[in-house]
């Protein structure tokens, strides 16, 4: 459609707590009509993986809401990682937050575009076989196409 509206996101974090928007915002896009495409660069190739491993760090994280005061300090302790992430699922499951993978398949059913960056596959050796189905590939020229005609381009 010619008047259809295209969001295009550029997902470049591997994080559990980084994971989310992009899936949230472009799926809500896709409802709402949108055509949407998502290059998936750097770390954020981590998200296209069949098993997710993601995790969530409070370092470098100022904003991050804690259940107590913690200095810097004891955030950078052996576990402490684990422990946050374990927080933040539970967290995310009482509020009913959908899952990631959950997130991932509605926005391949809303036929939002899943790309991911050539050259960095190729720079971290990663095995395609790794990611979901459904991925594209291509490099900065193909998303260039895309969100040189978009609406709206997201950079997270």
């Amino acid at each position: 459609m010619a008047d259809q509206k295209k969001l295009a996101i550029i997902a470049t974090k591997g994080t559990l707590d980084w994971a989310y928007p992009p899936f949230i915002l472009a799926s809500t896009a896709a409802a709402l009509g949108y055509d949407v495409e998502i290059f998936f660069t750097f770390y954020g190739l981590q998200l296209l993986k069949k098993k997710l491993k993601l995790q969530v760090t409070s370092l470098g994280n100022p904003g991050m809401p804690m259940p107590m005061p913690m200095p810097v300090l004891l955030q950078a302790l052996p576990g402490m990682q684990a422990m946050m992430t374990t927080m933040m699922k539970a967290k995310m499951k009482s509020k009913g937050v959908a899952g990631l993978e959950e997130l991932r398949e509605l926005c391949q059913e809303a036929e939002v575009r899943f790309v991911a960056c050539q050259m960095t596959v190729d720079l971290f050796d990663m095995n395609p076989n790794d990611f979901i189905e459904g991925v594209e590939f291509g490099g900065a020229a193909m998303m260039f196409e895309f969100a040189g005609d978009a609406d709206m381009s997201l950079f997270i």
